[in-house]
C-alpha cells in the first residue's frame, strides 16, 4: 500500500571510508575469523563465510558521481524515466555500485541475490531513510508521526498497534462488505460514463476514475465513512483534499532539493505547506467526528462498534495527536497502490485479449449469476491474484526504495560496510532482471501460477516490501484490487480506446502512464 521512499535518496548516503571505518573493518573482520567455524556448523549466512582476504570495501565500487547523474537525468532525458535509468546503469556498473554526492554516498543495489541478503540482515526496526521534509511539517504544526515517518523503538511499537484489525488476512476479510460496497458504486459510475459517451460504451480519463475509486474505499475503511468521491459532484471539502494530496506530491520534490534559504523567495515551501495544511484539516474533521460519535456511545452507556478507526480511538493507547498523523500516512498511501495497478492491469488485459479471456472463464466458472464475490471467491481464482503479482512486477509500485542499516557493520556481496551505511534497493531493474524472469517485459501472469512449474524466486517481486516495515494496508489493497477487477471482468469486455496509442511509462512519485488512458467497457 505504501509507495513512499525518500525524495532525497539518490543524495543520501555516508561517508567515505575513512580511518574510523577501517579501524570498524579490522575490529569486524577479526570478530568474523574467530567465530567463522561456529557460524558454519550452524548453517550461518553467506557473508560469514567469506575467507577474510577477499572482503572488499565500498572503496573497491563503481562510482556514480552528482553531475554524472545530474547530466544524465537532465540532458538524456532520464528525469521521467529513473526507472530506465535503473537498466542503463546496471549494464554499465554491474550489481552494485555507489552514488556520490559530495562528501555522503548511498550504495545502489541491482540484483535479487544482493536485495535479499540486505533485507535478511535488516535492522530490528528498520530505517526507511531520510523524511525530513515529511517531519518538517509535523514538528511546525505539533503533529504526531505515523507509520512512514516515525522511525526506530517508537515506530515498533506503532506499528504494532496498526497492524491489528488490518495486517492478517483474517482481518481483512472483516472489510470485505464494505469494499464490496465501493465496488459496486464504482461500477455504477462506469455505466454511467459509458451512457454519457458519444459511443455509448467508453470511460474516459481511467487513472483519474481509479484514484478516485481508490480514494473512497481506503477513506472508507480507515475512516468508517463515506467522503463522496464516487458521485457525479464531488463535495467541495473532499475536492480540496483531493487537491492537497496532489498539490503535495508535486511539491514534495523541489522542496527536497532546494536549500532552505529559498523558502522565503521561492512558493514552494509555502504551496507544500498549504498542501498538507489541507490533508490534516480533512482528515482532522474526519477523526474528531468519529471521536464525537464514540463519546456519545459511551455517555449514553452503550457499545462501541465500528472497525478501523474505532478501534484506533477505544481500544488503543494512541494519543489524538499520533491517530492524526498515523491515519493521514496510511490514508496516502492507500491510494496509488490500487489505483495505478489496476490501470496497469486493465491496460496489460486490454493487450492480451487470450489473457483476458482465461481471467473471464475463471470469474464466470466461480461467480454465477448476479452473485457479488467474496474473499472467500477470490481464494479460488489463482489466475486472477497472478494477473496482479504480475501487474505489479511489470509496474510496481515503488520502483526503488532505500535502507539506512543503523545498527551494525555488516558485509553484502562481500563487501564491508559500516552502520549507518545507505542502501538503494533498484526494484524496477530486479523485477525486469531476464535470469529471474525470461522476457521481462512479457505480461505472463501464468509465471505465478503454482501448476508444478518453477515458480520466480521470491525476492525478485516485493512491491510490498519485506519483514517488519512491510506494507501494512497490504491485505487490503490486495482485497481490494481482487474484487473490483474479478467484478469489471465479469461485467464487460475492457478494450483500449484505438485513439490512446501506445501507452509508456512515466517515473512520477509512482510508475505513471505517459498519457489520459481511455478504454472501451463493452457489455459481456
Amino acid at each position: 500500500m505504501f509507495r513512499f521512499s525518500s525524495p532525497t535518496l539518490l543524495m543520501a548516503g555516508r561517508l567515505a571510508l575513512g580511518s574510523a571505518e577501517a579501524t570498524a573493518l579490522r575490529v569486524f573482520l577479526r570478530s568474523t575469523t574467530a567465530s567463522l567455524d561456529l557460524r558454519r556448523s550452524a548453517g550461518g549466512n553467506a557473508s560469514a563465510s567469506v575467507p577474510r582476504g577477499s572482503i572488499k570495501t565500498e572503496a573497491d565500487l563503481p562510482e556514480i558521481t552528482l553531475p554524472t547523474m545530474l547530466f544524465r537525468l537532465i540532458f538524456k532525458g532520464y528525469y521521467n524515466h529513473m526507472h530506465e535509468l535503473q537498466l542503463y546503469e546496471k549494464q554499465l556498473y554491474g550489481p552494485m555500485y555507489k552514488v556520490r554526492n559530495g562528501s555522503t554516498q548511498a550504495i545502489s543495489l541491482n540484483s535479487v541475490e544482493l536485495l535479499e541478503e540486505l533485507m535478511r540482515k535488516d535492522d530490528k526496526f528498520p530505517c526507511r531513510g531520510d523524511m525530513t521534509t515529511w517531519t518538517e511539517y509535523r514538528d511546525m504544526r505539533d503533529l504526531g508521526y505515523g507509520p512512514v515517518t516515525e522511525e526506530g523503538e517508537k515506530w515498533y511499537k506503532l506499528r504494532s498497534v496498526l497492524n491489528k484489525r488490518m495486517l492478517h488476512p483474517k482481518d481483512a476479510v472483516q472489510y470485505e462488505n464494505v469494499v464490496n460496497e465501493v465496488v459496486t458504486d464504482f461500477i455504477k459510475r462506469i455505466c454511467h460514463l459509458r451512457k454519457m459517451s458519444s459511443t455509448g460504451d467508453l470511460v474516459p480519463n481511467m487513472s483519474n476514475e481509479l484514484y478516485r475509486f481508490s480514494l473512497e474505499g481506503i477513506s472508507t475503511i480507515l475512516f468508517e465513512t463515506r467522503i463522496g468521491c464516487l458521485e457525479d459532484q464531488i463535495p467541495a471539502e473532499t475536492q480540496n483534499f483531493i487537491d492537497s494530496i496532489v498539490q503535495m506530491f508535486n511539491y514534495t520534490l523541489p522542496v527536497s532539493l532546494l536549500p532552505k534559504w529559498t523558502r522565503n523567495y521561492l512558493p514552494f515551501w509555502r504551496r507544500y505547506i498549504s498542501s498538507w495544511d489541507g490533508i490534516f484539516r480533512f482528515a482532522c474533521k474526519l477523526i474528531d467526528r468519529k471521536m464525537e460519535d464514540i463519546q456519545m456511545c459511551l455517555d449514553a452507556g452503550q457499545e462501541v462498534a465500528g472497525d478501523y478507526l474505532s478501534y484506533l480511538l477505544s481500544n488503543t493507547n494512541m494519543s489524538k495527536k499520533d491517530v492524526y498523523g498515523s491515519l493521514s500516512e496510511l490514508l496516502l498511501g492507500g491510494v496509488d497502490t490500487t489505483s495505478n495497478t489496476m490501470m496497469w492491469a486493465l491496460y496489460l488485459l486490454s493487450q492480451d485479449p487470450k489473457a483476458q479471456d482465461t481471467l473471464y472463464q475463471e470469474v464466470k466458472s466461480i461467480i454465477k449469476g448476479d452473485k457479488i464475490p467474496t474473499a472467500e471467491d477470490i481464494n479460488s481464482m489463482p489466475y486472477l491474484k497472478a494477473v496482479i503479482k504480475e501487474t505489479l512486477r511489470m509496474y510496481p509500485v515503488v520502483p526503488m526504495n532505500v535502507r539506512l542499516l543503523s545498527e551494525n557493520d555488516v558485509i553484502i556481496g562481500g563487501h564491508f560496510f559500516p552502520k549507518k551505511t545507505t542502501f538503494i534497493m533498484h526494484h524496477y531493474a530486479i523485477s525486469h532482471d531476464e535470469t529471474i524472469f525470461p522476457e521481462p517485459r512479457v505480461f505472463k501472469p501464468e509465471r505465478w501460477l503454482r501448476d508444478g512449474r518453477e515458480r520466480p524466486r521470491p525476492f525478485g517481486s516485493i512491491p510490498f516490501g519485506f519483514g517488519v516495515r512491510g506494507c501494512v494496508g497490504k491485505r487490503i489493497a490486495q482485497l481490494e484490487m481482487h474484487l473490483a477487477l474479478a467484478r469489471i471482468m465479469k461485467l464487460f469486455e475492457v478494450k483500449l480506446d484505438p485513439k490512446v496509442g501506445e501507452v509508456k511509462v512515466l517515473s512520477r512519485s509512482v510508475l505513471a502512464a505517459d498519457r489520459t488512458v481511455n478504454f472501451h467497457f463493452l457489455v459481456r
